[in-house]
């Protein structure tokens, strides 16, 4: 009796745990993910300006996502930088680990960020030339 009993504790919290990290890495609600596939669909299709702020609003949640993680990586490269140890200090330190980090995603951020302005300015309506 205590055996099954133990045993359906041990399942529930397991359960428990599975639910909560697969909710955890699920996407917040107004941000959409497409497959690497689908993006190079919509990057051919685009033509009107709806689809550019389709195409515009999504690299600039990309951009915010790489920056929020280049800013994490910041402040553990920070972190780590204290902890140096230059005697028989073996490459890549976890100090390097960490600058090579935040430097790709520092770049992925722009990257993206680019890309979300050149989307933003086509979906912008051309501005109309006046008459002479």
């Amino acid at each position: 009796m205590k055996r099954t009993l133990i045993a359906g504790a041990i399942l529930s919290l397991a359960f428990a745990g599975v639910a909560s990290s697969q909710s955890a890495n699920t996407p917040a609600a107004n941000e959409t993910h497409y497959t690497q596939a689908q993006l190079k669909q919509l990057l051919h299709e685009a033509h009107s300006p709806e689809q550019y702020k389709v195409l515009a609003s999504y690299f600039a949640g990309r951009h915010d996502y790489y920056a929020q993680q280049a800013s994490e990586e910041k402040q553990e490269w920070v972190r780590r930088s204290q902890n140096v140890m230059v005697v028989a200090a073996k490459y890549p330190r976890p100090v390097d680990s960490a600058r090579y980090l935040y430097e790709y995603y520092l770049l992925k951020a722009t990257e993206q960020g680019d890309l979300a302005v050149k989307y933003g300015q086509l979906a912008a309506p051309a501005a109309t030339v006046p008459a002479r």
